[in-house]
C-alpha cells in the first residue's frame, strides 16, 4: 500500500458518477424492466473506459474503475451469488424519521428519479454461495485494460468490495438459523471476491458502512451494546475473509451513510474506533469533510494509526455542490496529518463515493471533477507546509 512519502496523495472513496445511458440501464433492470445484458455490459465497458483518464485528469493518485461496472457499492453481488431473491423494505433512517418536514422533502426530491435504491433490496431466500468467479474476474482484466489504454496513470489502482456486514444489514435473512451464520456465509462467499481482487494486483477497498451506518437503522431502537456486538461479529467475518490477504493490501472505508440528512443520531467514531481498529487491514477511509464528523480527527490523536498503517482522510464533502477552496483542503490535511503525528500516512480522499448507488448521487457530474481538482490543488498546498 502506497504512502505519501515525499508528497501528499490522493485517492476517493470508490463510485464515481455514471453515464446516464448507464444509469438508464441500471434503474430499468432494477425495476424489473427487460435490459439487454450484452448492452449493458457494452455500456459500463465504455464508462470504464472514460473514468479512468478523467480521474487522471483531476490529479487523483490511486484511482479505481468508479463501480461503472456495478449499480451500487454492494447491490451487484446478487447477480454474483446464489440466494438471493424477492425484495423488502428497510427501515427508514432514524434521524430522518424525527425530522417529518424534511423526510416529506427528500421524499418529494426522489420522486419519479431513474435510480436504483438501497433500501429495496433482495433477501437471503437459500443458500449465500459465490456461482461464478468470472464475473470478478472479467473486472479485474476489464480495468487492466482501461489502465493500460490510459498509460496506467495511477501510483496505484484500487478496487473496492463490500463488507459482509454491509449485505447481512441490507439484504434481510430468510434462509439461515442465525445471523452469525449467514454473516459466516456472507465471509466464505465474498473471500472469491476478495482474493481475485488481490490477485490481480489491485489494493482492495472494503466497502463498511454498516460499521457506522446501521447504528441509526437496524439497531435504532436497541441499546448500543447490541449495536458494537454486531460490529465485533463483523469485525471477525472480514478478519476470516481476509486470511489469505496481506494486510497491507487492503483498506477499510466506514461512514454514517452518504445522504444528506441530520445526522444527529450518528454513533460517535470514539466508540467504534477501538473495535474497528481491529480489522486485519493496512488503513482506513473515514469521513471528515462533512459537518457532523469534521471534528472527529481528534479522536485519532487518543487511538491513531499503527505505525505502517495509512489513514485516508476525507476532505472532500460528496453530498453538496460547494467547491471546497484548495485552501480549506489543506487545513484538514493538516489537522489530520498533525493528529496521527505523521504525514507520510496521510492521503488525501472523499468522505465517501460520488453515486453508492446508480442515479443516487447529489453532486453534478461537472462539479465532481472540480471538486477532485480542488482535492489535488490542497494537497498540493499541504505538502508544501508538511513535507
Amino acid at each position: 500500500m502506497r504512502m505519501s512519502e515525499d508528497r501528499i496523495l490522493t485517492t476517493h472513496a470508490g463510485s464515481l458518477p455514471r453515464p446516464l445511458e448507464l444509469v438508464s440501464l441500471y434503474g430499468r433492470r432494477a425495476q424489473g424492466g427487460a435490459v439487454d445484458a450484452a448492452e449493458l455490459e457494452r455500456a459500463g465497458r465504455d464508462a470504464l473506459r472514460q473514468i479512468v483518464p478523467k480521474q487522471a485528469a483531476a490529479g487523483i493518485d490511486i484511482g479505481n474503475n468508479g463501480e461503472q461496472q456495478r449499480e451500487g457499492f454492494f447491490l451487484y453481488v446478487q447477480h454474483r451469488m446464489s440466494g438471493f431473491g424477492g425484495s423488502w423494505t428497510r427501515r427508514p433512517r432514524g434521524d430522518v424519521a424525527r425530522y417529518p418536514d424534511y423526510a416529506r422533502m427528500m421524499e418529494a426530491q426522489q420522486a419519479g428519479r431513474v435510480a436504483v435504491s438501497n433500501f429495496l433490496p433482495p433477501k437471503a431466500v437459500g443458500e449465500v454461495r459465490y456461482l461464478d468467479a468470472g464475473l470478478v474476474e472479467a473486472e479485474c482484466v476489464d480495468f487492466r485494460e482501461a489502465l493500460d489504454a490510459a498509460s496506467d496513470p495511477f501510483v496505484e489502482p484500487f478496487m473496492t468490495a463490500p463488507s459482509p456486514g454491509i449485505v447481512a444489514a441490507a439484504m434481510k435473512n430468510e434462509h439461515y438459523d442465525t445471523e452469525d451464520a449467514y454473516l459466516s456465509a456472507l465471509a466464505d462467499a465474498l473471500r472469491v471476491e476478495y482474493e481475485t481482487i488481490v490477485r490481480h494486483g489491485y489494493l482492495l477497498q472494503l466497502d463498511c458502512p454498516d460499521l457506522a451506518l446501521e447504528r441509526h437503522i437496524g439497531f435504532q431502537d436497541r441499546p448500543l451494546a447490541d449495536f458494537l456486538a454486531f460490529v465485533e461479529a463483523v469485525v471477525a467475518s472480514i478478519n476470516r475473509a481476509l486470511e489469505n490477504i496481506p494486510r497491507d493490501r487492503v483498506r477499510m472505508h466506514v461512514c454514517w451513510g452518504n445522504y444528506e440528512g441530520p445526522h444527529d443520531l450518528d454513533v460517535p467514531l470514539e466508540e467504534i474506533l477501538p473495535i474497528i481498529r481491529q480489522a486485519r487491514v493496512g488503513g482506513f477511509v473515514f469521513p471528515f469533510a462533512n459537518p457532523r464528523h469534521a471534528h472527529e480527527y481528534k479522536v485519532l490523536e487518543k487511538r491513531p494509526p499503527d505505525d505502517d498503517q495509512i489513514l485516508v482522510a476525507g476532505v472532500i464533502d460528496t453530498l453538496t455542490n460547494f467547491v471546497e477552496h484548495p485552501e480549506v483542503v489543506a487545513d484538514r490535511i493538516e489537522r489530520v496529518a498533525h493528529a496521527i503525528g505523521d504525514p507520510r500516512r496521510v492521503i488525501a480522499g472523499t468522505d465517501c463515493g460520488f453515486d453508492t448507488s446508480a442515479g443516487m448521487g447529489r453532486v453534478a457530474e461537472d462539479v465532481v471533477w472540480a471538486k477532485l481538482r480542488a482535492m489535488r490543488d490542497g494537497a498540493r498546498i499541504a505538502t508544501e507546509r508538511l513535507f
